[in-house]
């Protein structure tokens, strides 16, 4: 198993910043692929971004092209999503999750993670 922890979510201006943390435990940590997907009030949950552990390779959805960045710290088992430049619509509940076996191209739907945390809330206001 493997347990998955966000934290840095919060209230924050239109315009603003922030860096979301997802740090890994459980299990010797050898997955894959690690990802943050959104969800939104009333719509489905989207991918955001996702980063291949072992290479550090990333693939982000075009609606966050150039002001979201994600990384990993391979040592603290922990990897972030860098938000700038925040918009009322970016307004949602922010999932990490993990998936363990290697595939073609980036994992990018939520069916293909194994393992998810609890979320963390971001809501930006206009």
């Amino acid at each position: 198993q493997v347990q998955l922890v966000e934290s840095g979510g919060g209230l924050v201006q239109a315009g603003g910043s922030l860096r979301l943390s997802c740090a890994a435990s459980g299990r010797p940590f050898s997955s894959y692929y690690m990802g943050w997907f959104r969800q939104a009030p009333g719509k489905e949950r989207e991918f955001v971004a996702t980063i291949s552990w072992r290479g550090g390779n990333t693939y982000y959805a075009d609606s966050v092209k150039g002001r979201f960045t994600i990384s990993g710290d391979n040592v603290k088992n922990t990897v972030y999503l860098q938000i700038n430049r925040l918009k009322p619509e970016d307004t949602a509940v922010y999932y990490c999750a993990v998936r363990r076996l290697l595939k073609p191209g980036f994992p990018t739907t939520s069916y293909e993670y194994d393992y998810w945390g609890q979320g963390t809330q971001v809501t930006v206001s206009s």
